[in-house]
Formats: structure tokens, sequence, C-alpha cells
């Protein structure tokens, strides 16, 4: 397992202490935008298979700073996948038929649904509302390109809002579970009845490798767990949890929630249908979301220390994404 990651804020060398030892795995730091790198990679480790996970994900500070967004969303993943087509033309006839290029990507590129609109599906349009998720709706497109054009043998999975163990507490669940152990504000956009349907990330996982194992080149495989919730019932059920693990002699969490101005071209509604995928690759979601969300919350009050470490040098809790609109509404 060769693990190309040029740690960003985000990254920590503490995710993945438990295995950087086996000699199974090797960390490399490198930029997916450096050719030359990608290039030096496949020629040296002649992988078997791509699994494309490096993005910038979060739609806040997409809307302060796009740019970094299309360097690494779009750049990187044409970069990456002009260095996995020209290693893929030097391998056997076995080898070349046998690689795959897996893109992971998002559920935002379809837009937003309102009340009542069927869930999203492999076949839904493209209706990107943010500079996150256009860029990764452009990645999404190249990706198959490559697979239309060259013969590239990609393909794409796209997924919902993901939680769980070493989440980057600048996402919802994290965040609010920290700020709501510490008695601070619990920050709650617009009047939090936008809806994201949450996918624990072990399930994630598994679906991630079974697809690299049985995906078909072409394909696009929607994985979720069928389990849409409001913000504010997601910040509630936090709240009641940490309640009963970590009882506050100040009274409930919910206490804390703070209603905050909304962030710009807010999308409403996110929610996956997987049937397809659950066929296809033979998976389903095991967790719930309230299991799911009690063993996230056990889990940060276990890992003080690493989101102390965070919080303390690199992400202190402050709100982004709060660049606002120009120009008057029609």
């Amino acid at each position: 397992m060769v693990n190309v990651d040029c740690m960003t804020y985000a990254a920590t060398t503490a995710s993945t202490a438990s295995v950087s030892s086996d000699p199974r795995y090797v960390h490399i730091r490198a930029d997916i935008t450096d050719g030359a790198a990608m290039r030096d990679i496949f020629a040296t480790h002649r992988p078997d298979a791509v699994m494309h996970l490096a993005a910038e994900s979060h739609v806040d500070r997409s809307i302060d700073r796009p740019v970094t967004f299309v360097r690494t969303n779009v750049e990187g993943t044409f970069t990456l996948l002009d260095a996995a087509r020209q290693y893929w033309s030097t391998l056997d006839a076995h080898r070349r038929e046998a690689f795959r290029f897996h893109h992971i990507s998002t559920d935002e590129v379809f837009g937003s649904l309102q009340p009542g609109d069927p869930a999203f599906t492999e076949t839904t349009p493209y209706d990107p509302r943010s500079p996150y998720s256009a860029t990764k709706a452009a990645s999404d497109h190249l990706v198959r390109a490559w697979q239309h054009t060259y013969g590239l043998p990609t393909f794409v999975t796209n997924t919902t809002n993901n939680y769980g163990f070493w989440h980057f507490p600048e996402k919802l669940i994290p965040l609010v579970t920290i700020n709501a152990i510490e008695g601070r504000p619990l920050p709650v956009y617009g009047n939090g009845t936008n809806v994201r349907d949450w996918l624990f990330v072990d399930d994630h996982a598994e679906a991630l490798v079974l697809a690299v194992e049985r995906g078909r080149p072409g394909e696009t495989y929607a994985i979720g767990a069928r389990q849409p919730r409001r913000n504010i019932d997601v910040v509630r059920t936090i709240c009641r949890v940490l309640d009963e693990e970590c009882p506050d002699p100040a009274g409930s969490r919910e206490r804390l929630i703070h209603y905050v101005t909304d962030r710009p071209g807010h999308d409403f509604r996110y929610e996956i249908d997987p049937s397809h995928a659950e066929a296809a690759l033979g998976w389903k979601a095991r967790h719930d979301f309230d299991a799911g969300i009690r063993s996230t919350v056990r889990w940060y009050l276990q890992h003080r220390e690493w989101w102390e470490e965070i919080r303390n040098r690199q992400y202190a809790g402050e709100r982004l994404g709060t660049t606002s609109k120009i120009g008057n509404a029609a």
C-alpha cells in the first residue's frame, strides 16, 4: 500500500501510526499536481490499482479560496490520470486488463434536492453549486474521458457525507462534538433544516475496497447508507449521546446550540439511492446512524490529545466560508 499524501493542514501522522511500521505500507510525501513525482511513484512501485481520494473537500474553504480546489481537484486529477495512463501503457496484456483507476467522488456534484425529490442515482444529471462540488464534477468528467478516449480502465464512486474517527474538526460532526465536550457554542447554519445523508467511515472503506476489486471500467457506483438527517437533528443527537456518555453539571448540551448566518449558496438536501452499488458490489452499510454516532462520540472522548493538538496548532474551530455574494438579488 503506497500512500501518497502531501500532508496539508488536515493531515496528521497519528491517523496512520498503527500501520506505519508495517513493511507492506509506505507513505510518500508528494503532491498529486507534481507530474514528475507521480511518474516516479508509478515506475518505482508498479501498482495494480489506484484509489484516488486526494482532494480539497471543505465547502466553506472553497468559498474563501477556490484556487486551491481547482489546483488539487482538477489539475491534480489530470496529472494523476496522465501518469497512470503512461504507466498503464507499459504493462503486459494481463496487467493492463486487471489494472483499475478508482476515482472517489461526492454526491454534491449532483446539486441540491428539494423535499420530495427522489434520491440521487448514478444517472442523476450533474448540477454542482459550490466551488468544491464544481471542481469535483470536473474531476469526474476527466476520469470518464480518459476511459472513453484512451481506454484507461477507470470508474467513479460517488458517496454521501462521511463521519467517524480521525475526522478533521472543521466538518459538522467533529466540530460539534468537540465544541460540546468543551462547552463551547454549537454553530448551526441557518435554521438547521438542511439535510445530509450520513455514512459511517468504516462502511465506506469496505465499499471502496470492494469497488476496486469488483468495479467495472466505465461504471459509476453511488454509495450511501440511506440515513438522511437534518443538520439540527444531527447536532441534537450528538448532544444527547454526550449527555449520556459524559454528563455536564451545567445541564443538557442542547443549551449550547447557536444559530448562525447561513453559508452562501447552501445546498438544501443531498441523498443517495445506493441500490445499484449494493447489488453490483455485494455491499451494504452495517452501521445505523445512532450506533455510528455513539461510536464516534466515544472515540473523540477517548482521543482528546489528538484533537486538542489540532485545536492548538492547526484549527481552533473558527468560522470559514463567510464570503458575501456580490451584487443585488434579482
